[in-house]
């Protein structure tokens, strides 16, 4: 069983991967997307959107990190996926699955679905452009508007000799409207030839149970359920092996809130300190009470120090009821 942390754009960067993996229980983090157009590009792009790159690609807690690329022309993916090698990345995934319609409309991400002989071509050229110890793996959808081409799509990512290949089970019209239909991937397996990873609308770990039923898959990435429940990938492993798991409690969820705000004072420009807080709170409320109880206090804040008084005050009630 692998499970990996999904590349949400503009929400796992390498704060969140630190926090997230120092829990437990993930496998592999993925870097949200590099864009490629038609240039080669510098140095700092790489390593602004991964700086595990000066650690060997690995987080604080030393889970792996791939750096993901997103582009729609052979040439320069490889060149980039060579440059990125030369770096130290120690994998390099490639983004066919991103919804977003000013990506789509430059030619990037699910709209790429439609064309699996352009898929064979970049995943080609990019594993002909990295050494063979580097993995190429892709991500993807079930398509574009339909899942018509799912076993043309799968079958080119396979002949260009990818490594391995996460589907995420909806397609881009479904966008993220629940469910996600995991049994698509369990026809997949008598063409696929690589690692298969099932990603979608796992927040549990009977969700994951049922995905891994459906789709054949025992590896699987989560995105917004171990947002919502940081301990989620370590509940996972340790309920499949028989062994009882009590969820993390919300006194140690909020060390992790306040670890990532502290981060953002020092990260951040003064009017979006609080930023990125408001937004994993946004995803924790969906397990956490509490959690909406915090975002609704901050919600209106915008200064470090009113934040900081809110959070105090919040952990200081909350020990008093514990008491």
């Amino acid at each position: 069983m692998q499970l990996h942390l999904a590349p949400m754009e503009g929400v796992v960067n390498a704060r969140m991967r630190a926090l997230l993996t120092a829990i437990g229980g993930i496998d592999r983090c993925i870097t949200e997307f590099v864009r490629i157009t038609d240039q080669l590009l510098p140095a700092r792009v790489f390593h602004r959107l991964c700086p595990e790159l000066e650690h060997g690609c690995k987080t604080p807690s030393g889970t792996p990190v791939y750096i993901q690329l997103l582009g729609g022309e052979p040439g320069p993916m490889a060149e980039n996926a060579a440059r990125a090698a030369s770096l130290g990345a120690i994998g390099i995934d490639t983004n066919f699955g991103c919804p977003a319609k000013c990506v789509n409309r430059h030619r990037g991400g699910s709209v790429l679905l439609d064309e699996p002989e352009l898929l064979y071509q970049i995943i080609k050229s990019m594993r002909s452009a990295v050494p063979a110890s580097i993995p190429v793996t892709a991500k993807i959808r079930l398509g574009f508007n339909d899942d018509s081409k799912l076993i043309d799509i799968v079958s080119a990512i396979n002949d260009a000799g990818a490594n391995g290949l996460t589907i995420h089970a909806r397609t881009k019209s479904d966008g993220y409207k629940p469910p996600a239909h995991w049994h698509q991937l369990a026809k997949l397996h008598d063409v696929n030839r690589i690692p298969l990873v099932a990603n979608g609308e796992v927040w549990s770990p009977d969700d994951y149970q049922a995905c891994k039923q459906q789709s054949g898959c025992s590896d699987v990435m989560l995105g917004r359920g171990l947002l919502a429940r940081p301990d989620l990938a370590l509940a996972i492993k340790t309920q499949s092996l028989g062994k009882k798991y009590h969820r993390d409690e919300w006194a140690n969820i909020l060390l992790l809130v306040e670890a990532l705000f502290n981060d953002s004072v020092t990260s951040c420009a003064p009017r979006h300190v609080g930023g990125p807080i408001k937004q994993w709170l946004g995803y924790l409320r969906r397990e956490y009470p509490q959690a909406q109880q915090l975002f609704d206090k901050i919600k209106r804040l915008n200064s470090a120090a009113d934040i900081a008084s809110a959070i105090n005050e919040h952990r200081d009630y909350h020990l008093i009821v514990a008491a």
